[in-house]
């Protein structure tokens, strides 16, 4: 399986309101953002735009948090 790549902040937020996902964001507070998605566990998404987010960091998002199989994870990168 390949690995997941390191992103930006701003690139997996874009993920993760687009579909299949559908999070959006409910409050702000500077860079922390509470998002919420019907059917999904609440995030917090505490990072600058412009931050570079690991790779492990990133499948942690994905699959832990938000519960989606590293497969699925890896069709919305």
């Amino acid at each position: 399986m390949a690995p997941f790549p390191s992103l930006k902040a701003r690139r997996l937020l874009k993920v993760l309101e687009s579909e299949p996902l559908c999070y959006r964001v409910v409050r702000q507070a500077g860079s922390h953002r509470t998002l919420e998605a019907s059917g999904r566990p609440k995030l917090t998404f505490a990072f600058h735009d412009r931050t570079t987010i690991a790779p492990g960091l990133v499948r942690q998002i994905l699959v832990r948090r938000v519960g989606l199989a590293e497969s699925e994870a890896l069709k919305l990168l």
